[in-house]
């Protein structure tokens, strides 16, 4: 905490929403996050609070005032800083502490039945006393209390092991698409990205492989303590796909091919993406990425594996999730194209659709396999009255941010679906299902519950500067609650 001004400290004075707010994500050790859209109406992004609020917000760990305003000035009382304290150590209220049970403060009738459970925790925890045998709930807290709370937990030797507790160290793939390899690398730097995976190698019409590599990509990754994993596609080519996959001495050609121009290129491993592969040819592609899997481990080199969420369609119905599972060191869940372009208008990735297709992978495949692999784009959907689609156009984060900005687009947030939406009017209707920083670290954050290996981007190049302080709040607080 800072005093309030050169020499003082004001300890009798209230502290505000946003002032406890600030001093709290210090306790956590909570980066700032300048997100593009604000979460609250009386939070500008010119207040010195924004980027402190924002990054609480997106952690779930605020929801302000529940009508899109945090009440930024407003003193906090004591019985909000109660629920405020027990929500981020996701403390436990019991049956025996709550909304039911006494405090057995004299003024128990006066706390509200929605801090009842917090205000019995904090007492039991030893956090919050009253005064007088009162609690005092609408009472503001002072500046004085609020150092005492957090001190109390500070001293304590458990809270403060799992304060200070550290991320885990995941994979985070970025590939490359529609950059330079100079673009790339500033891109990477500013990023959370650790292994690389330009798209590099692909698929040819007769069978033979592409190679556009260049080794000093590979070379500048490892002087920057970061991986390889070079791209191998079809192109989303099913006949191409077909006519490799039906013949045994293709498929062997091609494996040793990859193989040999993977060790030359410098990689560390292979990232296949092989899409729109036809169903017939499900035990053929099965058996293509367990050889490939066989040839590359014997050179030390790591193969991943591309899938799309498992929807019961054609789409789908070539991938043999657990074998694949089985052959592969990693298999990259594609967390987008919910709604494809040219299709129905919709989300590209909500909370629940990337949910389900999670689960039902992690049935099949152990979490310590899977990497989700999230989108830095949108689609902006030109729609008719009735609301079905006229076309699409896919935009980057950041021009998604522009267009927002430009026309003044209202945005609005979906807690169904854990991303905001936007819509606008030129020559016709416009809807937007926007991806940004709170979007992405639900989907983080839900990710992170699961254990999984880590996570993937399409594409880098297509975010915006707030997202990765996002993603690592999320990763920080995680490992908070992992802390015993």
């Amino acid at each position: 905490m800072n005093g309030t001004s050169e020499g003082l400290f004001s300890p009798a004075k209230a502290i505000t929403r946003a002032e406890f707010l600030i001093t709290v994500n210090r306790m956590l050790g909570l980066e700032p996050v300048a997100s593009t859209i604000p979460a609250y109406r009386d939070v500008a992004k010119s207040d010195w609070f924004y980027s402190g609020v924002q990054a609480q917000t997106e952690l779930g760990l605020t929801e302000g005032k529940g009508n899109g305003t945090f009440a930024p000035f407003h003193p906090v009382t004591r019985q909000e800083a109660a629920v405020w304290i027990v929500r981020i150590l996701n403390g436990q209220t019991s049956s025996g502490t709550g909304a039911k049970a006494n405090s057995g403060y004299r003024d128990d009738a006066l706390i509200a039945t929605w801090a009842r459970p917090y205000v019995n925790a904090m007492s039991n925890l030893g956090l919050m006393e009253g005064s007088g045998g009162q609690f005092n709930p609408n009472q503001s807290l002072t500046r004085q209390e609020a150092a005492m709370i957090l001190d109390r937990l500070l001293q304590n030797e458990a809270w403060s092991r799992k304060f200070s507790a550290r991320a885990a160290t995941l994979i985070h793939m970025g590939w490359q698409y529609d950059q330079s390899d100079a673009q790339f690398k500033q891109s990477v730097l500013k990023s959370n990205v650790n292994v690389l995976s330009p798209r590099w190698f692909f698929l040819n019409q007769d069978g033979s492989i592409s190679d556009h590599s260049d080794a000093t990509l590979s070379a500048w990754a490892i002087k920057n303590g970061k991986q390889v994993w070079g791209m191998f596609g079809n192109r989303l080519n099913q006949e191409n796909t077909h006519y490799l996959l039906s013949s045994g001495k293709r498929t062997t050609a091609a494996i040793i091919k990859i193989r040999d121009i993977a060790v030359k290129s410098g990689v560390h491993g292979i990232n296949l993406d092989f899409e729109n592969v036809a169903s017939a040819d499900r035990k053929t592609f099965t058996s293509f990425v367990a050889e490939l899997a066989r040839q590359l481990h014997e050179s030390g080199m790591t193969l991943s594996v591309d899938v799309s969420p498992d929807l019961g369609t054609d789409w789908t119905e070539a991938f043999d999730y657990a074998a694949l599972g089985k052959s592969a060191d990693y298999i990259v869940l594609m967390g987008y194209d919910e709604h494809w372009a040219g299709g129905a208008a919709g989300s590209v990735s909500s909370l629940p659709w990337v949910q389900r297709g999670v689960d039902t992978l992690l049935k099949q495949v152990p979490s310590a396999k899977v990497i989700l692999a999230l989108p830095l784009y949108v689609r902006d959907w030109e729609v008719d009255g009735n609301g079905n689609t006229i076309k699409s156009e896919d935009l980057s984060l950041g021009e998604q941010s522009q267009r927002i900005g430009r026309l003044g687009a209202k945005t609005e947030w979906n807690s169904q679906l854990a991303q905001y939406t936007a819509k606008y009017y030129a020559s016709a209707a416009h809807r937007i299902w926007l991806e940004e920083s709170r979007s992405l670290t639900q989907k983080y954050a839900m990710a992170m519950e699961h254990n999984l290996a880590g996570f993937a981007y399409w594409h880098i190049g297509g975010d915006t500067p707030d997202i990765w302080p996002a993603l690592r709040n999320a990763a920080k607080y995680s490992a908070i609650q992992a802390q015993k």
